[in-house]
């Protein structure tokens, strides 16, 4: 286990640097990039060894993962809810995740909405958008994002705190490039609106693969899963 360990914490070390590189290329503070270490189908363990390395954010897929994780670790945690959410879902996490990434719907965000009034929480989310366009992409489509703030803003208890996008998996992280650029360029469209109860503070977007030039866009939220845990554990 202490070789785990070890390899862990340099895996974050690793891509710490690179984030501190990246910010340097393009004139940013690195303290603006939020490093969300995304432990999913790894142990409880791994997340332990990550933590004892200073990472406080962790991000989810599926939420019985990540509330048997959140039950397992006592110690305060940012978790964050990435993957796609089910509406029959939502009471599992509402109250007890820092922000939902993947609010992708009008409907979602009114069942947040009434879960986070039943508990008497409020919900920080972001809107997944589509801005690839790929079919097999959940997400909102950009020329339909503003009516969906629109629609989502008037919901009490529910807080829309900026965007995210999941981009193609490609071997060329340039190739992304024009996505994490259109997502910056629709959430400062965004702002300019001046919507009540919507601020365009986060932009969610950049993965392994890709997250230095996320970075350079704008990013202010990267998920890194594989970088940091190595290969995912699939059970066949």
């Amino acid at each position: 286990m202490n070789e785990r360990i070890r390899e862990i914490d340099e895996n974050i070390q690793n891509v710490r640097k690179n984030i501190n590189e990246a910010c340097l290329r393009c004139g940013r503070d690195p303290k603006e990039v939020t490093l969300i270490a995304v432990s999913k189908t790894k142990p409880v363990e791994d997340v332990r060894a990550a933590m004892a390395a200073g990472m406080e954010y962790f991000g989810e897929n599926k939420v019985q993962e990540l509330t048997v994780k959140m039950d397992a670790i006592t110690q305060p945690l940012h978790w964050n809810m990435i993957g796609h959410l089910q509406k029959n879902k939502v009471k599992y996490i509402v109250g007890r995740v820092d922000l939902i990434h993947s609010v992708d719907s009008v409907d979602l965000a009114r069942k947040i909405q009434t879960e986070a009034a039943k508990k008497k929480v409020e919900a920080n989310i972001l809107l997944e958008v589509n801005v690839s366009g790929e079919e097999s992409k959940f997400g909102v489509r950009p020329e339909n994002l503003e009516d969906v703030v629109r629609k989502i803003a008037v919901l009490p208890n529910v807080h829309i705190k900026g965007l995210m996008t999941v981009a193609p998996f490609t071997q060329d992280p340039e190739e992304n490039r024009q996505y994490f650029k259109n997502l910056r360029n629709l959430a400062v469209d965004i702002k300019s609106k001046n919507i009540d109860n919507v601020t365009m503070s986060v932009l969610s977007m950049g993965m392994t693969g890709d997250y230095t030039v996320a970075i350079e866009e704008g990013a202010t939220m990267v998920r890194v899963g594989t970088g940091i845990f190595g290969e995912r554990n699939y059970v066949c």
